[in-house]
């Protein structure tokens, strides 16, 4: 297993829409393993393989977050969402592609997902709270879209900006 580089917003690849995986190989095997690994690396508790320069619709994400508790890794390939609540929720969200910005969002309390598991099985569950929105967000980037896109023109140009200039400065370093 090995920590993957993470693509910075901007980036052209984080605003496409994924292609659907047509076979579960041992690469995407493999490539679902690095993901987990660059997430916790990261730390983080969702990571999708764009924000990796790789174009499928696969995710992986954890939301465990209290000391001492299991991790409960999950790996979501296809993943799609078949139902949301009207009930919604604001969570200040953060994106590893957009390190250290934070906004809150709003976005469904619950939502049900269907998604196939790296064995070949249909899954379909009902996730709620941060789980809930944490899969909503990774799919938004299998679908080329960023939290920051939920925010208004001025404070995402500001973000974008930022980013602009972590890149700069990364590439000197």
């Amino acid at each position: 297993m090995s920590i993957l580089p993470i693509l910075i917003h901007p980036d052209p690849r984080l605003k496409k829409v994924c292609a659907p995986v047509r076979e579960i190989t041992r690469d995407l095997r493999a490539l679902a393993d690095d993901m987990l690994e660059t997430m916790y690396d990261a730390p983080g508790i969702g990571l999708a393989a764009p924000q990796v320069g790789v174009m499928k619709r696969l995710f992986v994400m954890d939301c465990v977050k209290e000391a001492g508790a299991a991790p409960q890794p999950m790996i979501l390939v296809n993943p799609e969402i078949s139902w949301v609540s009207e009930e919604t929720n604001l969570y200040e969200e953060g994106c590893l592609s957009i390190p250290d910005q934070y906004a809150e969002i709003e976005r469904p309390a619950e939502a049900r997902i269907r998604w196939t598991d790296l064995d070949g099985k249909r899954h379909e569950e009902r996730f709620d709270g941060l789980w809930a929105t944490c899969a909503q967000h990774e799919i938004d980037h299998l679908n080329g879209r960023l939290f920051i896109d939920y925010l208004k023109p001025m404070r995402r140009q500001m973000i974008t900006r930022k980013m602009v200039k972590l890149k700069r400065e990364r590439e000197r370093a």
